[in-house]
């Protein structure tokens, strides 16, 4: 594996984390305060700023820097992640995620916005409150790491054994280290000496000590002989190196783990110790270190850290001190640390515990990567066989009449084996919506911010699983609708209170499963939709007569017509006309329907009705006009044999079926496709009643039903053309080409809509 590969997955995990990050601060934002939900954040922000620092992408490590620092004062109870607070948070994660995708991508970021979150950061971090409008510098200003400062620590002088070694104890809980080392343990030693790369990148030396104890029981000597006299010394420099001894049983290889990241940035060597017992004169003289850091922690029991530096020390007194000094706050740091998340591991325990007998029933669920186009050639090939199966099928259905021959039962049980490995390969592409869920919460922040609302996004059923081709599309509709809703649906937090409504609005985002499709709800609790001016509007700009008589449902869909904007300016959000346009285009493009329902002064729901996926469907074959086609049992109500006393006429082309005491349009698909010239009989045929766009019936005629298939999905744009009224076509048992109906184009064309061109209301009325 090269470093590109090894950098690309180091972005794919950086995706991972990025959402874990946004998930988490949003839960905290509704008030979760779960240790474990704060860990979770810190430890996303320090994983991408680790990756980043092995690559060398520093404007990456220096801002994750700021804000890990930052977090880590929300870790330890020293800043209360309030609402303002984490809506800075929010805004950091969302540079975080810029400048992501900037290193990976190319491009640049805002300096602008970047300098002032790092100066709200910092300002955070030094335990001051979040201003309304935060200065921004003109002049650019590189982002400069920031640390929090250490607790002081009593220096205290402290007996040494025989060997000039002072022990400095220190406890270490069960999430970093066994209780006991036992006796025998392989002992390695680590040379690890820092170049200044290392800290310029965002590294810290004493969390890799850190992380180094979580595996077992060190002996650290810290090696000054490299220190300068205070006058020399560059305050970016590394000067210090490190002998560790580590007793472990989990051997090198989780050593070299812990340097992962850094070991390009240093010169590290670690060898097993094969006998621990006699070291002779190979060992340095040692020089105590006298800092007793007992009062950090109560429970100094257990595991300990030994720190002791290697004689000489330096001859310049003042550099002895500098470097004392610099000791004394890295020990103080990690001890700092070690105290910090204690409280946190405690909390979680009991929590661990509760799931530790679940997990073990259930097992720890393992995931692959896998390059998405192979996934694709499987999902082909698996058509295929489906195409297959079904021919070889017909042809032994055609040549056995008795249906009771070895081969037909042998037959039987080979469809059923194809459609469960069909479902198995859907299923691996079926992916939950959470993703993209996640994308709108920061298109919610930023239409909020641009247009000074107060707007809360509300999400519901994340985990509805959908195939991943439909998710890839389902981004952008998505995006128009809810940039839509907070600028034009809801109101501004003055008129929500002059109104006696709460002047946070609210945006609710929900998936759900039925019937088949996949069902996604956008709803706001704003003014709803002014029919009235939208009916203007549609009126100045010619897309509509003067004298048209519209439903509200006629009206509302005026939205979606090309060209058409009912606000007042063109903005940086909306006022071109071409939103709400293209997500009625990119749904119908993915097989799917749209549908508006809105009251006036209590907001608008939008529904969305999508496929689950656009590689297999279930229909029923129909025969219309001597041609075969397919209809999608998912909009398919119910099938029924017409009699002459239900048909009526209405005008001079139109007709109705009576249907348990109410009419229904009758709309006759061979005529609409230009099949045949004239309408057919009814009562010669069957009626299939539909679900329209609208959400009202329709009742398609045919001439007979063939029966209920699951058939592959092939483009018919791809590999032909465009025809007006078909959504795709597929390949039958007998090898005949079978047209998928595009039922809601048909609906629309028996209401007078041409097949061929976008919906226009012009002639309505």
């Amino acid at each position: 594996m090269d470093m590109n590969e090894i950098k690309e997955i180091f972005f794919q995990e950086c995706e991972e984390q990025l959402a874990e990050l946004e998930s988490g601060l949003l839960k905290m934002n509704d008030g979760d305060r779960d240790p474990e939900t704060v860990n979770a954040v810190f430890r996303a922000v320090h994983s991408i700023k680790g990756g980043a620092g092995a690559f060398g992408l520093d404007d990456l490590v220096s801002f994750a820097h700021v804000f890990e620092t930052t977090l880590d004062c929300v870790r330890s109870n020293k800043l209360e992640p309030t609402q303002d607070v984490l809506k800075v948070m929010l805004k950091a994660a969302d540079v975080l995620a810029d400048l992501t995708n900037v290193a990976r991508d190319g491009g640049s970021v805002d300096p602008a916005r970047s300098r002032g979150l790092v100066k709200e950061l910092e300002a955070l971090a030094h335990g001051e409150l979040p201003s309304a409008s935060a200065a921004v510098e003109a002049a650019p200003r590189q982002v400069k790491p920031v640390a929090l400062a250490p607790a002081p620590v009593e220096v205290a002088p402290a007996a040494t054994d025989d060997s000039g070694f002072q022990p400095i104890p220190f406890s270490f809980d069960d999430d970093f280290g066994a209780d006991e080392v036992p006796a025998g343990m392989p002992e390695y030693q680590v040379t690890f000496k820092p170049r200044a790369d290392l800290y310029a990148k965002g590294n810290d030396a004493t969390l890799l000590l850190r992380d180094l104890a979580r595996i077992g029981e060190l002996s650290v000597h810290c090696n000054m002989d490299a220190l300068p006299g205070l006058d020399e010394i560059d305050a970016e420099g590394a000067y210090f190196a490190w002998t560790i001894s580590v007793r472990t049983d989990k051997g090198e290889d989780a050593i070299r783990t812990v340097f992962e990241f850094a070991e390009w940035d240093c010169e590290l060597d670690v060898r097993r110790i094969e006998d621990t017992a006699s070291k002779g004169d190979d060992e340095l003289p040692m020089v105590p270190v006298p800092f007793d850091l007992s009062a950090l922690d109560d429970d100094s029991a257990g595991q300990t850290v030994q720190v002791v530096e290697e004689a000489p020390p330096p001859a310049n007194d003042v550099a002895a001190a500098v470097a004392a000094a610099e000791t004394a706050s890295n020990i103080a740091q990690l001890a700092a640390a070690r105290v910090e998340k204690k409280e946190a591991a405690a909390a979680a325990a009991a929590a661990s515990a509760a799931a530790q007998n679940n997990a073990a029933a259930a097992g720890v669920g393992q995931t692959i990567r896998v390059d998405l186009d192979r996934v694709d050639r499987l999902i082909n090939l698996v058509g295929e066989l489906v195409i297959n199966q079904a021919m070889l099928s017909q042809s032994v259905i055609e040549n056995d009449n008795n249906g009771t021959s070895s081969i037909n039962m042998g037959l039987e049980e080979l469809q059923q084996l194809t459609r469960e490995i069909q479902d198995s390969v859907m299923a691996i592409r079926a992916q939950p919506v959470k993703p993209v869920f996640q994308r709108m919460s920061r298109i919610v922040r930023e239409i909020a911010d641009m247009t000074g609302k107060s707007i809360r996004l509300i999400t519901e059923g994340e985990n509805t699983e959908v195939d991943k081709t439909v998710i890839d599309k389902l981004a952008e509709p998505l995006t128009h609708m809810i940039r839509n809703a907070v600028d034009h649906g809801v109101e501004t937090p003055e008129k929500r209170a002059a109104l006696g409504k709460n002047p946070e609005g609210t945006v609710r985002l929900t998936a759900k499963h039925r019937s088949g499709r996949i069902l996604i709800e956008l709803a706001d609790d704003g003014a709803g939709i002014n029919r009235e001016k939208v009916r203007q509007k549609a009126i100045d700009n010619d897309l509509i007569a003067a004298d048209a008589n519209l439903s509200d449902e006629e009206i509302d869909n005026l939205i979606f017509l090309p060209g058409f904007s009912t606000a007042d300016k063109i903005s940086d959000i909306s006022g071109r006309g071409v939103g709400m346009d293209v997500v009625k285009r990119s749904i119908q493009a993915l097989g799917g329907r749209i549908n508006i329902t809105s009251k006036p002064g209590h907001g608008s729901v939008f529904t969305m009705s999508l496929p689950l996926t656009l590689a297999v469907l279930d229909g029923m074959v129909v025969t219309v006009a001597g041609q075969t086609l397919v209809v999608p049992l998912t909009a398919i109500v119910e099938t029924l044999q017409p009699e002459a006393a239900a048909i009526h006429s209405f005008g001079a082309n139109h007709r109705l079926i009576s249907i348990r005491n109410s009419f229904c349009p009758l709309v006759d698909v061979g005529r609409i496709l230009n099949f045949r010239a004239t309408q057919a009989d009814p009562v010669e045929g069957v009626a299939l009643l539909v679900e329209s766009e609208g959400g009202g019936q329709r009742a398609l005629m045919v001439d007979a039903i063939q029966g209920q298939r699951q058939v592959v999905i092939k483009s018919l744009e791809a590999n032909y053309t465009h025809v007006p009224g078909i959504a795709a076509a597929t390949i039958l048992g007998d090898g005949r080409v079978a047209l998928i109906l595009d039922v809601d184009a048909v609906v629309g064309a028996s209401r007078g809509q041409s097949l061929k061109a976008e919906m226009s209301y012009a002639a309505v009325g």
